[in-house]
């Protein structure tokens, strides 16, 4: 910090491009409002074209939800014909005329969605105008289904099939380019085409139940497509209401509280007992004319919501229109400001500034840096050095004198603050080792005492709570050699000669954890390690697998695998838990490398991975956590050849 602070007040005294006015102040300050200046007048192009866009997209969404509005009136007249055109199948002849006079009425709204799409094409997203053309193709099946239902020749369950197609891709064309820029108008458009989904799945119940009442009982299948029609009303109603305003769902709970919708519950009852096929006696026109009244209903909640969100799109144009005129009037009113402040700052700076970039000079480049380095190089037990001469500046201007003050009261302050975070790392680390070692030291004479006394405890009841309080005491060791880890301080307690098999190594790493019942070791080759490592390598392994259990469910186990890998020797500790997103993942093999930095910066939150990290620093061990396949986090540990036995290594490849 203090070699970039030289640098910043050293380049006062660099020779600065030979610009037009630059040997003037007045020349300096309009240089320097150039710069500012040019960039508000990009920052105010920016937010012309920012406004200029949301402009365009109320614009385009208005358009749209007209086009919506007029596919909503197809579909509804595409339902009417499928109703209808059911029961005529279904044996009820006297809907005839009416399937007639509802095919002109399909056609004149297919008509009229033509010109309209035809007006708005150009302020629509190609996305939906893309959707719309590939709607009509199964809209051109229409004319030979008629002419199959006609004839005589049409199946029920087909002729259903094709109307629903026609329905769906018009509904599916809604969804196409859909807004969103502001989320009131996308959330409206979503409202608008989950209550379009929840009234096709009302009147296809209508249609469909039409042909079964129509021929008195359930065919094939039918009493299956009826509860799935109705499984599919229900989410979509429950996602319009998620989605809806308030007034919206008040129309839309209206529209469900009428009397023919309650009896359309009465006869959805009754449809209900005819699941295993027996006759049903609902009158087809009574169940068409209350379907129908509750199918206008919800069309006409869809036209409201249809209108709300056309009025927030002109909101959303409005508020553009007058943020874009709010930006013209801040630009001119900071142009000004900025302006006057140039002046002013050019009247106010009119003596030569040398002494004071001299004096700030010596600061930065000597006498702070000087300081600093005495402090934290004197021996703690002697008084701090005492503090240098400092020249008095004299003969300067009041305002020059102030700063020159300023600047030794910013010295004085950076200096005592130095000092005292260099007392309190030195303390803070100092406490920690000592409190780590006085801890290890009692846990290793309370673990001495607990196996005496299980050695002479013969009742199994008391011997297996000695066990667990060995374990607990075994953990709090643990504990205390993670405060010396974190202080930077060796912990020689725990030695061992020779080598040791790695499965010992990763038994009593597991021995270490709380729930230690959970932990599998799957596949762990034969390997032995250097004495001298093990502690440190139980110990790092323990932590892992105690934040593996932590965060993996209480009934899933963790697994541990080991394997050889040429001269070096892999652990891994899986867990299939909740995982780590990809940014925190990076975050944590940082600090699992040992180069995290000191204890006192340190995150408390992560301080198991400073555990980890500072004790693979210390075997020169590679750590890293890798996301498990499926869910979950896998810490792979890459022992180095030096902790391996090689001669070891060659006997298992002899015997292979």
């Amino acid at each position: 910090m203090m070699g970039n602070v030289s640098t910043t007040l050293r380049s006062t005294n660099l020779r600065l491009p030979a610009l037009p006015g630059w040997n003037s102040i007045r020349g300096r300050m309009a240089i320097v409002l150039a710069v500012p200046t040019c960039l508000l007048l990009a920052l105010i192009g920016l937010g012309v074209a920012d406004r200029a866009a949301d402009w365009s997209a109320a614009r385009e969404t208005e358009a749209h939800v007209g086009v919506l509005l007029r596919v909503q009136d197809l579909v509804r007249e595409v339902q009417l014909e499928r109703g209808l055109t059911n029961g005529l199948l279904g044996g009820a002849k006297e809907y005839r005329d009416d399937v007639d006079a509802q095919r002109d009425r399909t056609d004149g709204a297919r008509t009229k969605l033509r010109a309209a799409l035809s007006d708005e094409r150009g302020d629509l997203p190609d996305a939906a105008v893309s959707a719309l053309d590939a709607a009509e193709i199964p809209l051109a099946a229409l004319p030979a289904v008629r002419r199959g239902v006609d004839a005589g020749t049409a199946d029920r369950a087909a002729t259903l099939t094709t109307y629903t197609k026609a329905v769906t891709a018009l509904i599916d064309a809604e969804s196409a380019g859909a807004p969103s820029g502001d989320r009131r108008i996308a959330q409206g458009v979503q409202a608008l085409q989950a209550l379009a989904r929840a009234t096709e799945a009302v009147a296809l119940e209508r249609g469909s139940l039409n042909g079964v009442f129509a021929a008195q009982r359930f065919r094939s299948g039918e009493f299956l497509d009826f509860t799935e029609i109705r499984a599919t009303r229900v989410a979509a109603l429950g996602q319009f209401r998620q989605l809806a305003t308030q007034a919206e769902k008040s129309t839309l709970d209206k529209a469900f509280a009428t009397a023919a919708a309650r009896r359309v519950t009465g006869y959805e009852t009754q449809a209900e007992r005819g699941a295993d096929g027996s006759a049903l006696s609902v009158a087809p026109a009574r169940w068409w004319a209350d379907m129908t009244t509750l199918v206008d209903a919800l069309h006409g909640v869809q036209k409201q919501v249809g209108d709300d969100v056309r009025v927030r799109a002109e909101e959303t144009g409005d508020a553009a229109t007058r943020q874009l005129a709010g930006f013209v009037a801040l630009g001119v009113l900071i142009l000004a400001v900025a302006t006057a402040l140039a002046v002013f700052s050019a009247r106010s700076i009119t003596r030569p500034l040398g002494a004071l970039a001299d004096e700030a000079d010596t600061v930065a480049g000597a006498r702070l840096p000087d300081a600093v380095r005495r402090i934290q190089e004197a021996d703690p037990d002697d008084p701090l050095p005492p503090e240098f001469e400092q020249p008095q500046l004299t003969g300067t201007a009041r305002e020059i004198t102030r700063l020159a003050a300023a600047l030794r009261n910013v010295e004085h302050t950076a200096v005592g603050l130095a000092a005292e975070q260099a007392v309190l790392r030195r303390n803070s680390t100092e406490s920690l080792a000592s409190l780590g070692r006085r801890n290890q030291a009692l846990l290793n004479r309370q673990l001495g005492l607990i196996t005496t006394l299980e050695s002479q405890e013969l009742d199994p009841d008391a011997l297996s709570e000695l066990f667990e309080l060995d374990h607990l005491a075994t953990r709090m060791r643990r504990n205390a050699e993670s405060l010396l880890v974190l202080a930077g301080e060796e912990s020689p307690a725990r030695t061992w000669r020779g080598t040791v098999a790695v499965h010992e190594v990763v038994q009593s790493a597991v021995a270490e954890v709380e729930q230690y019942q959970r932990v599998a070791v799957t596949d762990v080759q034969p390997c032995r390690v250097r004495g001298y490592c093990v502690a440190e390598l139980s110990h790092l392994l323990a932590e892992l697998v105690e934040n593996a259990l932590m965060f993996s469910p209480p009934k899933q186990p963790v697994e541990i695998y080991g394997w050889r890998d040429g001269g070096e020797y892999c652990l891994a500790v899986l867990d299939r838990g909740i995982g780590m997103t990809v940014e925190r993942m990076t975050q944590a093999n940082d600090l699992l490398t040992g180069r995290s930095g000191p204890l006192a910066t340190a995150p408390t939150r992560f301080l198991g991975h400073h555990v980890v990290g500072a004790l693979a620093a210390r075997l020169g061990a590679h750590v890293e956590l890798r996301p498990t396949q499926g869910t979950g986090v896998t810490a792979y540990v890459a022992l180095p050849s030096a902790l391996v036995d090689q001669a070891d290594s060659s006997k298992a490849a002899a015997r292979l």
